[in-house]
């Protein structure tokens, strides 16, 4: 819902595509890979806030890459941006900023999945409610969203997007509190999964994180102004400091009055997602106080311990498995190679959202390093295993290029279970790992020998002395299939509610 008042521009801009000739000569190399649902951004007080929050979105680029959004607020009125497309592709330009005054904004940068890519679901959500408006940036995925909304359409709601973050704003509307904290958090009350969210009214910026602290969300400071955001490295890029980390179950809101801290729910285990070190969060990230770079590399060099084999060149699977493989050659003793060659110029298809671009791949994204490998026996390392074909192509590149031994390994078990908290993964028929042996996975990528980080190496490359079944670190459901949450939409067998397909956007 657009504020009445407010000048957001809708339009959109043409989002780059690539065209026949270039699908013609990439390959499918992408698409094993994981992708993350979104990265959020907010500042309070600061006269550039729309400025700052496009630079601390450009930061997390890599949580999303289908659309991006800003909202800010100038005293009176609401400014609206939202996007398909990368961040630099619209926040890059200074009539952009101009039109987005105001010292507080919340920003948002969107993979979908939940929702298709149309400019209806694109982040922040904005609701005008009788308090106000009201705009929210969610990162994570709500696991009773479609059980909400069904009640929600029954009661006369009308849904504007099939974003569950929807969800969250009809339930601050319809809550019979006075004050707009109190139905806030009657809101949060009623919803189950993870998130992350950053929101704004024209008085407040608002966190919140889920009472297991799934998704991430930190605190950090600007000339004195707070900031809520993903990761470090959105306050790294702008030279913000780091402050503390939101704990799971808290509410922090920011106003004139200056901050004032909620915590609603009953204390439980924190489970952060263990994919945030995996995969999802940058390397040069702090996330609960462990250096990412750091924790791959121990992952890598677990892998050495459990299953190294003889080989002449470690090879990183650029570029996730490159801290990982220093990791791993570090420990092992075998020299580190730039096997894998990645053309950065090239779109990152594999965070776009259809099987067609996923299968479409990346010939002309990676290529071999034939010096580095020929007439060598090699161990590929990657961060996890999905769908085997990305694992396939490698090996046969390595192999077109000369490698006499091809070797895998990945830096993370193998993934058994699907995801319900804001990771695009198949369901159980749709994982490798699920529907095949060890020996069979490796027979169908190709391999030498095929070998995954145990559960319990994970953990100790995390600094514990392995997993605790009664009481697990962290979020590792889709290795284990202990979820963390409740499951309501997954239990119920009503029929989902009707996607939006009557109204079509230009794009």
């Amino acid at each position: 819902m657009r504020h009445p008042d407010q000048d957001a521009q809708l339009d959109l801009d043409a989002k780059a595509g690539l065209g026949p000739a270039a699908l013609e000569l990439q390959d499918d190399l992408e698409g094993d890979t994981l992708r993350e649902e979104c990265g959020v951004f907010g500042i309070y007080g600061h006269p550039n806030a729309a400025a700052i929050t496009a630079l601390g979105l450009h930061a997390l680029q890599h949580r999303g890459q289908e659309a991006a959004g800003i909202v800010s607020y100038d005293g009176s009125r609401f400014h609206l941006e939202r996007r398909l497309g990368l961040v630099g592709d619209t926040f890059s330009r200074r009539e952009v900023i101009d039109r987005l005054p105001g010292n507080m904004a919340v920003g948002h940068v969107r993979y979908s999945t939940t929702g298709a890519n149309i400019l209806r679901n694109v982040q922040p959500l904005f609701a005008e409610l009788n308090a106000g408006g009201l705009a929210v940036a969610h990162n994570g995925n709500l696991t009773n969203g479609l059980t909400l909304r069904r009640e929600l359409v029954r009661h006369g709601a009308m849904m504007q997007s099939t974003n569950d973050t929807e969800v969250i704003l009809h339930l601050v509307a319809r809550s019979r509190r006075s004050r707009f904290i109190e139905r806030y958090i009657d809101a949060l009350r009623e919803i189950e999964g993870a998130y992350a969210l950053v929101s704004l009214t024209n008085k407040k910026l608002v966190g919140a994180r889920d009472p297991r602290g799934i998704r991430p969300l930190v605190l950090g400071e600007l000339d004195g102004f707070p900031i809520l955001t993903s990761e470090t490295c959105a306050l790294d890029i702008i030279g913000a400091r780091f402050v503390r980390d939101i704990e799971p179950g808290e509410v922090i809101v920011f106003d004139e009055n200056g901050q004032d801290i909620h915590k609603p729910f009953p204390p439980m285990a924190p489970r952060p997602c263990i994919f945030e070190y995996i995969y999802f969060s940058r390397p040069d990230s702090i996330v609960h106080g462990r250096s990412v770079y750091e924790v791959r590399k121990n992952f890598g060099a677990q892998l050495a311990r459990e299953s190294h084999v003889p080989v002449d060149v470690v090879v990183p699977v650029p570029d996730s498995g490159v801290p990982a493989a220093v990791g791993y050659s570090q420990h092992s003793g075998v020299p580190f190679e730039l096997g894998i060659i990645r053309n950065h110029y090239v779109g990152r298809t594999f965070i776009q959202p259809t099987q067609a671009i996923r299968e479409s791949g990346v010939r002309m994204k990676h290529s071999a390093n034939r010096a580095a490998i020929e007439g060598k026996r090699i161990i590929l390392i990657d961060d996890s295993l999905v769908r085997g074909t990305t694992s396939k192509k490698i090996v046969r590149m390595m192999r077109d290029a000369g490698a006499t031994e091809v070797h895998f390994r990945l830096a993370s078990p193998p993934i058994l279970y699907p995801d319900y908290y804001g990771i695009d993964l198949p369901d159980r028929g749709g994982l490798l790992a699920a529907t095949h042996s060890l020996e069979e996975m490796r027979e169908i990528i190709g391999a030498d020998s095929l070998a995954f980080l145990s559960i319990d190496g994970m953990y100790r490359a995390m600094g514990e002395p392995g997993r605790d079944p009664a009481n697990p670190k962290f979020s590792d459901h889709c290795f284990t299939g202990a979820y963390p949450t409740h499951l309501t939409d997954q239990t119920q067998t009503e029929p989902q509610p009707r996607q939006l397909s009557l109204l079509a956007e230009a794009s």
